[in-house]
C-alpha cells in the first residue's frame, strides 16, 4: 500500500465521487490540500490568480493519482470571477462537494506604515474573497444537503499583530465569518470550519523578515515551523465524516505558540 508524507494512504478511498474546488491550490497549504483529497479518491479543480505552471503542476501530480482535475484561473476577489470559477468546476467535474478557501495574501507593515491600499487589498482578497467563494458555492450545497467549506484564518486573528495589523483583522473577518454562516447553514448539512495555522513553511511566510521568522521560532514550544501537509491533514479531517458533528469551529496548529480556552 503505497504512503504518502505524514501517514496518508494512496488506497483508502473517502472521497471517492466527491468534487471538491482549492483556492490557491498550486502552492503552499492549498497545493498540499488538493493533493491530499485527491490522494483518496477526490476530483479536485485547481485555482490560481497568476502562477499557471504551479496550478498544472498541481493538476499532473493529482491527475496521476487517479483522479480528475482541472485548472482555473481567477481572483477570488472580484465577485463575477468567483462565480465563474464554481461555474467552471462544475462544468469540469460536477457539482460542488467541497470548498477548500486557501487563497489569501499578507503584506508585511508596521501598523504605523500601512497605507490604505495594501489595508483596502488585504481585505479584498482575504475577507471579500472569502465571502465571494463561499456565496458562489452555497445555494448547490444548501439545495442538495450536502457541503463540506474549510476557511484559512492565521493565529494573526486570534492575537495582537502590530505588525501585521491588517492581516490579522482580516483573518479575525474569516473566522466571523465562519461561524455565523455555519449557523445559519447547520440545519442544512452544510458544515464551515476554520483553520488557524501559525508559522508554516509555505512562501508567504519565508517572505516574512528573518527577524520576525526567529521571533515565531522561539515563541513556539515545540521550537519548529509547520509543514503544509500537516495543514492538509486537518482540512481532509475537517471535510470528512470524521468531523461529522463540528461545524463553526477554529482549529488551532501553531506548534503551541496560541492556545485556546
Amino acid at each position: 500500500m503505497a504512503r504518502l508524507r505524514f501517514g496518508w494512504r494512496m488506497s483508502e478511498q473517502t472521497f471517492s465521487g466527491k468534487n471538491v474546488l482549492v483556492t490557491g491550490g498550486g502552492r503552499g497549504i492549498g497545493r498540499a490540500s488538493a493533493l491530499r483529497l485527491a490522494s483518496e479518491g477526490a476530483n479536485v479543480a485547481v485555482n490560481y490568480v497568476s502562477r499557471r505552471d504551479e496550478a498544472e503542476s498541481a493538476a499532473a501530480e493529482i491527475e496521476a493519482i487517479g483522479v480528475k482535475s482541472a485548472v482555473l484561473q481567477g481572483d477570488v476577489s472580484v465577485r463575477e470571477e468567483a462565480r465563474r470559477l464554481a461555474a467552471e468546476t462544475r462544468a469540469a467535474l460536477g457539482p460542488i462537494d467541497m470548498l477548500v478557501h486557501s487563497a489569501g495574501i499578507c503584506v508585511n507593515e508596521p501598523v504605523d506604515e500601512v497605507t490604505w491600499e495594501v489595508w483596502r487589498r488585504t481585505f479584498e482578497v482575504n475577507v471579500h474573497g472569502t465571502f465571494h467563494m463561499i456565496y458562489a458555492v452555497k445555494d448547490e450545497m444548501i439545495e442538495r444537503g450536502f457541503g463540506r467549506i474549510v476557511t484559512l484564518a492565521s493565529i494573526a486573528g486570534l492575537r495582537p499583530r502590530p505588525l501585521l495589523a491588517h492581516y490579522a483583522a482580516s483573518k479575525a473577518a474569516v473566522i466571523s465569518m465562519t461561524q455565523s454562516l455555519s449557523a445559519a447553514w447547520g440545519q442544512h448539512n452544510v458544515r464551515i470550519n476554520c483553520i488557524a495555522p501559525g508559522l508554516i513553511d509555505t512562501e508567504m511566510a519565508r517572505d516574512l523578515p528573518r527577524e520576525s521568522w526567529e521571533k515565531c521560532l522561539a515563541e513556539t514550544p515545540m521550537g519548529r515551523v509547520g509543514e503544509a501537509e500537516e495543514i492538509a491533514n486537518l482540512v481532509r479531517f475537517l471535510v470528512s465524516e470524521e468531523s461529522s458533528f463540528m461545524t463553526g469551529q477554529t482549529l488551532v496548529a501553531s506548534g503551541g505558540r496560541v492556545l485556546l480556552p
